[in-house]
């Protein structure tokens, strides 16, 4: 069971809404809890894959009339997760007040992606401003699966450090290592980052590269927006990274660019530089990410993640951590 209420009453992406067609059943897994995801009319449903019946999985299930039907006994389950179908007893309803419902979970649509919430919401989905701004072209990464603590993940997004490394020869150059000053603010919106980063190639893929110093907004543990560039070029990644269980999960991030790139070989391009993040990451020991700022050793330019981990620890998020 789930003891990290900060992150079991927060929203966190399950699916690119285009993974969920209608009359198909979709199973995810979130925070460690199997979920089934369909289309009843014009809403997405998300709820427990256990039929109340005997406990069997949904997802191998159907959609037949409006509503999802049980492989083992044939229940069916409307759009509220009430059952008003059995085979068996074919005249024969549950009493409105008895346990033949599917447990639901919150869900909601926003930003071409899927989001569920296990607890009770405590905030609204996070705000991505350039959004509904048509002068920005947009480009989805679905769900990229790491075999590593969400926290270990996520950290690395905001990890200014590695990326001379790591992508060296795609989007870093080990040659221009050396980190300036950037500051670091604890807001009551969360984290932000000021001016950090290091030099980057060119998003274009011209071959030359930049040290446009980038900004980061931490709003959620799991989430956060990236933006760099200036007015006549600018970049803004959405990030967003959701725990399967303790050492797994998927990250999906949005990239809007208020320029032209080449579509194909950007997405090859930004590819490559994700599988060098899971990869890199993937390597960590230990998978979960260490609260205890004694456990590793920290570099001055570690600001950014030290205060990450401290403000973990302050709202006490605790599933991936050790």
């Amino acid at each position: 069971m789930v003891t990290d209420l900060i992150l079991q009453d927060d929203w966190h992406v399950v699916a690119g809404s285009q993974d969920l067609q209608l009359g198909k059943i979709l199973k995810v897994c979130l925070l460690g809890q199997d979920i089934v995801l369909w289309r009843s009319s014009d809403q997405v449903v998300a709820w427990e894959d256990r039929c109340p019946h005997r406990g069997a999985s949904l997802a191998g299930g159907w959609i037949e009339n409006d509503t999802l039907v049980c492989p083992y006994h044939g229940l069916a389950f409307n759009g509220q997760g009430k059952c008003i179908k059995i085979p068996a007893h074919p005249n024969q309803l549950p009493p409105e007040r008895s346990k033949a419902c599917v447990r639901p979970y919150h869900v909601q649509e926003r930003y071409g992606m899927i989001w569920v919430c296990l607890g009770t919401p405590q905030h609204d989905i996070p705000a991505f401003r350039e959004w509904d701004d048509p002068n920005y072209n947009k480009f989805f990464f679905t769900g990229a699966l790491y075999r590593s603590s969400a926290l270990r993940a996520f950290e690395n997004f905001i990890d200014i450090n590695h990326v001379p490394f790591v992508h060296d020869g795609t989007l870093g150059n080990p040659e221009y290592a050396q980190t300036g000053n950037y500051k670091v603010e604890v807001k009551p919106d969360g984290i932000h980052i000021h001016e950090a980063g290091a030099w980057q190639a060119s998003l274009q893929m011209t071959g030359e590269g930049n040290t446009d110093r980038a900004n980061f907004h931490i709003s959620r543990p799991l989430t956060a927006c990236l933006r760099r560039g200036t007015d006549l070029e600018r970049m803004t990644i959405f990030f967003t990274v959701s725990p399967t269980d303790e050492e797994k999960c998927f990250a999906w991030r949005w990239m809007l660019l208020n320029y032209e790139v080449p579509e194909k070989e950007f997405r090859d391009f930004t590819d490559t530089i994700i599988h060098q993040d899971v990869e890199a990451v993937e390597s960590q020991k230990p998978h979960r990410l260490p609260l205890d700022l004694q456990a590793e050793y920290h570099l001055p330019s570690d600001r950014a993640t030290i205060i990450y981990r401290k403000w973990l620890k302050t709202k006490g998020v605790t599933f991936g951590a050790i």
